[in-house]
């Protein structure tokens, strides 16, 4: 297994972030941290389905590196963290996923996004396929 060097530094940082921000966030056993604000009420996702999702990502300095409105992915094809987070909303559910490093681009960098960082994610599941 790949050894990632942030992961106790994410995970001081997620939990600053959380406390600054007073969000009521879950941990799950891989690191992830979410926040489910509305549950919704369509279909649950699972970790091969097809999902429509607006979002926003940022990073806990408040740098905001992608958003949009509308994406169209298979939860196969993303980052570990936005697979097992989707899967905690319904269609409709609103929420937070905090990711840290290990479970998202690791310790190298990724575009505009530098490597070991703690991504956060405002998110909306508009649909499930």
């Amino acid at each position: 297994m790949k050894k990632y060097r942030y992961k106790h530094q994410n995970e001081e940082e997620t939990k600053a972030y959380i406390k600054k921000n007073k969000l009521d966030a879950q941990k799950s056993d891989s690191g992830l941290y979410y926040v489910v604000s509305k549950e919704g009420e369509g279909k649950k996702p699972s970790p091969d389905s097809n999902v429509t999702i607006a979002y926003m990502g940022y990073l806990t300095n408040g740098d905001t590196f992608d958003q949009n409105e509308r994406f169209e992915v298979n939860l196969s094809e993303v980052v570990a963290g936005w697979t097992e987070g989707i899967q905690y909303f319904k269609e409709g559910g609103e929420g937070i996923l905090l990711i840290p490093s290990h479970l998202a681009y690791g310790n190298d960098d990724y575009g505009n996004i530098p490597g070991g960082s703690v991504l956060i994610f405002d998110i909306q599941l508009i649909k499930v396929d």
